[in-house]
């Protein structure tokens, strides 16, 4: 039941994410720009997305490996769908997590006015 419903909200906010960028959210590119400043804020102990951050890459991980081919080898479509649920899963969650960190950042490090 906990996989169904994580699941179910990383496609939410999936689908939230693609959305958002035409009703006012972050823009994808926004989105992909503050992924080296959400590694950089979690490296330093600043920001909370260690574990989140750790299961993303194990995610990249997973997807982008070569011993990932087997299953893909002897059961052809039944192996990629693994992958596809891998890569959806992994969207949803940068897409969700570049949101949060960027609301963390706005509150948190309000801006310079010079």
């Amino acid at each position: 039941m906990a996989k169904t419903l994580k699941r179910t909200a990383a496609f939410t906010a999936l689908g939230r994410a693609l959305m958002a960028g035409a009703r006012g959210g972050p823009s994808l590119s926004r989105r992909l720009g503050a992924i080296p400043r959400m590694l950089k804020a979690t490296a330093k102990g600043e920001y909370d997305g260690g574990m989140r951050l750790a299961l993303m890459a194990a995610a990249t991980a997973y997807v982008i490996s070569p011993i990932d081919a087997v299953p893909e080898a002897f059961l052809f479509v039944f192996g990629l769908v693994d992958d596809a649920v891998a890569i959806t899963w992994l969207a949803g969650t940068v897409l969700s997590e570049t949101e949060r960190f960027l609301e963390w950042e706005r509150v948190t490090k309000p801006a310079v006015v010079r």
